[in-house]
């Protein structure tokens, strides 16, 4: 089906936009100057912008139309995290309108490319969706509202300072007249914008830091959501592709005469050096045909590399010896520990794991020599337009993409190689509409995975049992040498001591005399990307559970341990301290009950997690309940952060449990979810969200807590057993959920 217009949408939903692209680029040459953001942003002038019915847009974030109905502009992908809702929430504060008739659409890229990066930054990923463009997006809405005062009080010649807004009416206070944002919105793109706005403070919030009902639920519910795999064009084809199943290798030939009268095949085409891909009426006769076909690979020399071979290499990496990158250091931790009374040394090590969203990468390309149009689920609407463009080689403003929400996103949607491919099948058939749509095993086995990983860990202690020197040497993959290489700073990755840096959004939560964090960069041949919650993840479980093992080899509590080491850090320790009570660390669990806990800093927010488990026969783990803490600076809706704690949840136990992709013969070994398993709502545990937003900075919600609940289950695990697992999944040590 095609998107919907707005005449199809009711209250409270998210539709696709459809803005008359002549009335844009008119007003974009007749648009005032913007606010001072950093960016040009077109908020009104003497042409009234319009959206695809008509309704006048009163800024780039606001159309009203005349019956009230408020349309919020959102530039973030929405893949089930609530975003979306967010953002929403945050301009209708500022806007001051009545919620219940607030709807939402995407702006495309290449508009927002057109009016000079109206809409800012498209990209949604590393939990940056509202806390990177919360200021920019309320200001949005709060320039809107005084435009529309302003209108209100120029039909009613009176000054703006004497009217005031609120629920999508306007009153005079002194006469007491009312009008509608509906009434005055046209009135109001006619203004000026104002050169400054004055935000609300958050304590004043009235629908921002409210936990409301997401605006995408219903079309979710009724199966009217349009997912980039359910887009239908006139006269669509469907591609199936096959890309050579080592990475790095190419295609040597294929005999595409063996296939030529099968049921409704189109075409066959070498798509780059690496694929081939079958085009058909249907995308079953596609794949079915692309089964048939013969294609010979030229594999090369990555085909030799295994799992094996790779842990190896990796294991190289943590002697001393070999070079490494300094990522944060303080003293001198290898001479104190060579000096120490007692040293505790341990190695762990973590696997590629797969992003797996349910629906497998697609896109939709329209492609004439003319115009190029994408559609597509991405967590990168620029990053999409840019590759479309390249694929294409046309101008940008003969290139669009159509963004639609995504089934899974995860950081997978946010590489383009699909949209490349894309296009590039498109430009072979001209004029007809082609949806490529990966097979479930091209999906698995052509992802852009967690990073393979191992650490080796060393504390020393003085005869006291004092902590003196902790050094923390990363082997492993590097994710910005390999998908922003401009990003490294002098080779070396910042993005690697996440949760372990010497400050900023993912710092370290301890203080010790003698620190040492550095990383040996060594990357295979399997392509790694942006896996929720990144270098977080195993960074913390390297360090949590090795503070138990620290804590533990001294006979101290864990919980106080961390504590000592603490002092300086007051955001880490209160997250830490708030989960410690609320599982009731001070007291005896149930019979049968053991607990763990840890903490970590990443996306600018502070989390902390406490585990509640039982095990039987050694291997069978009951997680009982799971408590999380954050400090997101600021919560936006706090029913949708319980909802990102628990799914975090799952995305992290199932990691830690059933997660792990192995390479054999260069190819990953995992090619659908009967070797790629997810847990289940049986395996769930309780989860019990506690908020503690300190205000004065923004963080995210969407990947910090996942960083916690596989060390804390495995500290709870050790207390139950006495036996420290150090390698994951859980499933190679023959442990599984009870």
């Amino acid at each position: 089906m095609l998107p919907r217009t707005h005449k199809d949408a009711a209250m409270n939903q998210h539709v696709m936009p459809k803005l008359n692209r002549r009335a844009f680029v008119i007003g974009t040459a007749t648009a005032g100057a913007g606010l001072a953001l950093g960016l040009d942003l077109p908020f009104g002038g003497p042409a009234v912008v319009r959206a695809a019915d008509g309704a006048p847009e009163v800024n780039a974030w606001v159309v009203i139309r005349p019956d009230d109905t408020v349309v919020i502009r959102i530039a973030r992908s929405e893949m089930g995290q609530g975003t979306l809702t967010g953002l929403a929430q945050l301009v209708a504060e500022e806007l001051e309108c009545d919620w219940s008739k607030v709807t939402t659409e995407y702006p495309t890229p290449g508009q927002s490319v057109a009016r000079k990066r109206a809409w800012g930054d498209f990209s949604t990923g590393g939990s940056r969706g509202i806390r990177t463009s919360q200021d920019y997006v309320r200001r949005g809405g709060a320039t809107a509202r005084v435009m529309l005062v302003q209108a209100a009080a120029n039909e009613w010649k009176v000054p703006a300072s004497e009217c005031k807004a609120a629920n999508s009416v306007i009153t005079h206070t002194a006469s007491g007249k009312t009008t509608t944002y509906g009434k005055v919105a046209e009135a109001a793109a006619k203004l000026e914008p104002p050169a400054d706005v004055k935000l609300k403070d958050p304590k004043d919030w009235t629908i921002a830091g409210k936990g409301l009902k997401r605006l995408d639920t219903s079309d979710k519910t009724t199966g009217k959501m349009v997912y980039g795999i359910d887009v239908k064009l006139p006269g669509m084809l469907n591609a199936a592709i096959k890309d050579c199943p080592v990475f790095g290798g190419k295609v040597k030939s294929f005999d595409e005469a063996k296939i030529a009268g099968m049921k409704g095949v189109k075409k066959v085409v070498q798509v780059g050096d690496s694929a081939v891909a079958v085009v058909a009426d249907t995308w079953w006769h596609a794949k079915t045909a692309l089964d048939a076909l013969p294609i010979v690979w030229d594999e090369g020399p990555n085909a030799k590399v295994s799992s094996e071979t790779i842990a190896t290499w990796l294991a190289e990496g943590l002697d001393n010896a070999q070079p490494a990158y300094i990522g944060n250091q303080n003293g001198d931790a290898k001479a104190a520990i060579a000096a120490a009374a007692k040293k505790v040394e341990a190695v762990y090590n973590y696997p590629y794991q797969n992003h797996a969203t349910m629906e497998p990468m697609n896109a939709t390309v329209l492609y004439t020599p003319d115009k190029c149009e994408v559609w597509c689920g991405t967590q990168n609407g620029e990053a999409a337009f840019a590759a479309a463009l390249e694929a294409s080689g046309l101008p940008a403003e003969k290139v669009d993409v159509h963004k639609l929400m995504l089934g899974g996103g995860f950081g997978r949607r946010g590489m383009t190689d699909y949209v490349r491919q894309a296009v590039a099948i498109a430009k072979q058939m001209p004029g007809t509409p082609i949806k490529l749509l990966w097979s479930r095993e091209e999906d698995m086995q052509h992802g852009k995975y967690h990073p393979i990983t191992q650490c080796k860990l060393t504390g020393a202690f003085d005869a006291d049992n004092n902590l003196v020197a902790l050094h923390y040497r990363l082997s492993g993959q590097s994710i910005l040498f390999s998908v922003r290489p401009e990003a490294l700073q002098n080779g070396m990755d910042p993005a690697a001591f996440q949760g372990v840096a010497q400050a900023g959004e993912a710092a370290i939560g301890y203080s010790v005399p003698n620190l040492l964090v550095e990383h040996s960069m060594r990357n295979p041949h399997v392509p790694p990307g942006f896996w929720r919650g990144v270098n977080v993840n195993h960074n913390a479980i390297y360090m949590e559970c090795f503070m138990d093992e620290l804590a533990l080899s001294v006979g101290q509590d864990p919980l106080e341990f961390r504590r000592k080491l603490m002092g300086k850090h007051p955001k880490h320790l209160a997250v830490l301290n708030a989960v410690a009570e609320k599982i009731g660390w001070g007291t005896p669990a149930p019979q049968g009950v053991y607990r763990g806990i840890a903490q970590v800093m990443g996306y600018g927010s502070y989390v902390a997690g406490a585990a509640e488990i039982s095990v039987t026969d050694g291997s069978k783990i009951k997680v009982h309940r799971i408590v999380a803490s954050t400090d997101p600076g600021y919560v936006v809706n706090p029913a949708q952060v319980e909802r990102q704690i628990a799914g975090s949840f799952v995305y992290g136990l199932s990691a830690l449990f059933y997660g792990g992709c192995t390479v054999k013969d260069g190819r990953i070994e995992q090619t659908n979810f009967d070797t790629y398993n997810s847990m289940r709502i049986n395996e769930m545990p309780k989860v019990e969200a506690v908020m503690v937003p300190s205000g004065g900075f923004w963080g995210g919600v969407g990947e910090p807590t996942i960083g916690v609940a596989a060390p804390a289950v495995l500290n709870a695990y050790f207390a139950a057993t006495g036996k420290r697992i150090r390698s994951f999944p859980l499933r190679n040590q023959n442990i599984s959920f009870a």
